[in-house]
């Protein structure tokens, strides 16, 4: 293979030069989360997709009642995208939501993630940056989890197992890749370089997994996603893990666009393929023969392996990669044993931590739970 397509496979892509020449105009992660989780964060005007949309007159068109209903969405939802969706936001089922999520406030339920980060996918990655679109389900859901970012958790928490299991398929795809430090899973320098980290669902009442589940946000979030597939016409690549994933992007044109697909990287699923998918080197592939090479992401976490310039350090393509049995097998007292002819129960686990119910896939999930009433 010759030309960019050589390039792009022998790519060493854990770079800053993405971080350096993309970097967002919104400003700071610090300016969009300071220590008070009650402050609400106001977006901040983005270029290009909303230069003709006028906030300031949109607000003054709305109803008193809609106005209430939606003045965190007025805040906080960065205004390229707000533009793109300020006519689903007073829809019936929108403001519907919003009354929902009202009365969950008012009988003190806790929720998560605060109030200020239930749109931070929007301002770190506002919707003309977007070149990859990562499609979570529903957001971690116990404390200092979920920061509206899909898969993300902010230090000291450490990496969930699906977390984990992505660092494997990326060291699978680039062998230089290191792992962040300290078991790190905070995930806004992917963000910040155009990969749209995108929940199907965007709150959840506290220690209660899938409980604001069809509620209204199916519906928004699967509107931002074809918003990304019009808006970003000449193309960005979907990566659909597990079957309510590959459901929200079955509509997307795959002429236009790239769509990976595979199971969930969830311990009860990834064994099955996707620590080989190759997702991570096929995403920047497509990016690198679509936008050039200096647009391909940076998947590296860790500021100590980034380079100057995307090509800087070749990779072998020789060189050896982790097979899919070598990832760490004490992630989760849920892992479960992929043995022929077995029945899948979960495996006891010597130690544990609070991502024992990181389990996304749903339909995993419901098989785990066929197996424990048969055992």
């Amino acid at each position: 293979m010759s030309g960019p397509a050589g390039q792009k496979r022998n790519a060493n892509h854990l770079t800053a030069s993405v971080v350096d020449t993309k970097k967002p105009k919104n400003g700071s992660i610090t300016s969009f989360f300071g220590p008070p989780k009650t402050r609400i964060v106001e977006a901040k005007p983005s270029p290009t997709l909303s230069s003709s949309f006028n906030k300031q007159k949109w607000v003054g068109s709305l109803t008193t009642e809609q106005r209430e209903l939606l003045q965190l969405e007025i805040d906080t939802l960065d205004e390229s995208w707000l533009a793109q969706l300020k006519e689903e936001l007073v829809t019936p089922e929108f403001l519907a939501l919003k009354s929902f999520l009202q009365a969950e406030k008012r009988s003190g339920a806790r929720t998560f993630p605060p109030e200020n980060e239930i749109y931070s996918w929007s301002r770190h990655t506002p919707l003309h940056k977007v070149k990859v679109v990562i499609v979570g389900q529903d957001p971690y859901h116990n404390l200092n989890q979920a920061h509206g970012l899909a898969f993300s958790v902010r230090p000291p928490t450490p990496a969930p197992p699906s977390l984990v299991n992505i660092y494997t398929g990326i060291k699978n795809d680039y062998p230089s890749f290191q792992r962040p430090p300290n078991k790190g899973g905070l995930l806004t320098p992917w963000a910040e370089r155009g990969v749209l980290l995108l929940n199907t669902c965007l709150t959840v009442r506290a220690h209660q997994a899938a409980s604001h589940s069809n509620k209204g946000w199916e519906r928004f979030t699967q509107r931002a996603i074809d918003v990304v597939a019009k808006v970003r016409s000449r193309g960005v690549v979907f990566l659909a893990w597990g079957t309510p994933a590959g459901k929200r992007v079955a509509g997307i044109n795959r002429q236009k666009h790239s769509v990976l697909q595979s199971v969930h990287p969830s311990p009860l699923s990834a064994s099955r393929g996707f620590f080989t998918n190759g997702h991570f080197r096929k995403c920047n592939e497509w990016l690198a023969e679509r936008y050039g090479s200096n647009e391909v992401i940076d998947w590296s976490l860790n500021s100590r392996t980034k380079t100057s310039s995307p090509f800087a350090t070749i990779q072998s393509p020789s060189a050896p990669v982790p097979r899919p049995t070598d990832y760490v097998a004490k992630q989760s007292k849920f892992q479960v044993q992929e043995t022929a002819g077995t029945t899948r129960k979960p495996m006891n686990s010597e130690t544990t931590d609070d991502f024992d119910e990181d389990i996304d896939d749903l339909e995993d999930l419901e098989a785990l739970a066929a197996a424990e009433t048969t055992s």
